[in-house]
């Protein structure tokens, strides 16, 4: 019968302890918070500095004046006059053409027409006297005509047997041997002019107002690691690649060695001084959500203060806005911050500490 209220006494006793804890007993982690203080952190004051945009583009060299050489007409080869590599001038022979026909058309049309200006000539001289008419004169004239005509076609079809060099250049490989037929489609052989060498490469717009006719560039090839070509803007394409949101821009260079070819890749070296402007150490940024953030040190307390980020260089990132320079931000313990946070500074450091390269 007094079993059951000994089991009980002890029960109601451990839960009225257990209810006294609760209601009175002492905030243990607001202490410990009390105890710990305030968050130590490293800032950094913000500084303005001079930065630089680099890039290098990659370029194809392409000859100055570059042909290749095809027939005007189907024929066979009957001369070759030109050696592979060979440098020829403006109109010299390279190649000609069986032409036998031809020429003994033109000579059918010179007789042609020195028969109808003699007969001309004649004519002319009796119109005083009345011997002809003033029509069959004009007949005579356009007789004489239509076979200069004549002439001009043929010399115009000889002229397409002999292939002569547009310019000033070096011969390609032979690709057709004397007694070949060739059409309007063969390619005999090439004709390039790589005393200059004309380097196209693209760049992102972002430079489009930077570069400008005239301006000097500096090329490296992986054929010559050692050397540094040098040539000039020549040209800007008048229009972007909108999907690419790059230019094309077209430099000449001096090639008096011959050592660049065309279709070689050379990278080009472009710079853009963007003057001083407001750096932050990169590990002060902190994203969160899509946006980027700094803890800006004020009266020992910490403000979570959203910026615009520019461009990066190694170590360091461009402020757009946000924050203003001389402002302290933190660089070290934001991972312990929320905003409001007391903090107690141990160590400051310049922003412009960490050096300056080029922006990517």
């Amino acid at each position: 019968m007094n079993s059951a209220p000994r089991t009980v006494l002890p029960a109601l006793a451990a839960l009225a302890a257990l209810l006294a804890a609760c209601d009175g007993g002492p905030d243990t982690s607001s202490g410990a918070a009390r105890e710990r203080g305030p968050i130590k952190v490293v800032t950094s004051r913000l500084q303005m500095q001079n930065l630089v945009d680099e890039i290098e583009a990659l370029g194809t060299a392409r000859a100055n004046e570059s042909v290749e050489i095809k027939p005007r007409v189907a024929s066979l080869v009957t001369r070759i006059a030109f050696e592979e590599g060979q440098l020829v001038e403006q109109g010299d022979l390279l190649v000609e053409l069986e032409n036998s026909e031809i020429r003994a058309g033109l000579a059918v049309a010179e007789a042609a027409l020195s028969e109808s200006r003699s007969i001309y000539n004649r004519s002319r001289s009796l119109i005083s006297s009345q011997a002809i008419s003033a029509a069959n004169l004009e007949q005579l004239k356009a007789a004489m005509q239509v076979n200069e005509a004549q002439v001009e076609a043929a010399k115009a079809r000889l002229a397409n047997t002999m292939l002569r060099a547009p310019f000033r250049g070096h011969v390609g490989l032979r690709r057709v041997s004397p007694g070949g037929f060739v059409d309007t489609s063969t390619v005999i052989t090439t004709l390039d002019d790589t005393d200059i060498i004309k380097l196209d490469f693209t760049m992102p717009e972002i430079f489009l107002a930077v570069v400008s006719e005239g301006m000097k560039i500096v090329a490296h090839s992986l054929v010559y690691p050692e050397r540094e070509f040098t040539g000039l803007v020549e040209s800007i394409d008048t229009r972007l690649d909108p999907v690419a949101r790059s230019v094309q821009v077209r430099a000449v260079m001096p090639n008096p060695n011959a050592l660049l070819k065309p279709g070689m890749f050379l990278t080009v070296d472009l710079q853009r001084d963007r003057g001083a402007v407001l750096v932050a150490p990169e590990e002060a940024i902190v994203p969160e959500r899509g946006q980027q953030f700094v803890f800006r040190v004020d009266d020992g307390k910490v403000v979570m203060q959203e910026v615009t980020l520019g461009r990066r260089v190694p170590g360091l990132v461009e402020i757009v806005s946000g924050v203003a320079a001389g402002d302290q931000i933190v660089t070290e313990g934001t991972h312990k911050l929320r905003d409001g946070s007391d903090v107690d500074v141990i160590e400051r450091q310049a922003a412009s500490e960490a050096p300056a390269g080029p922006s990517r």
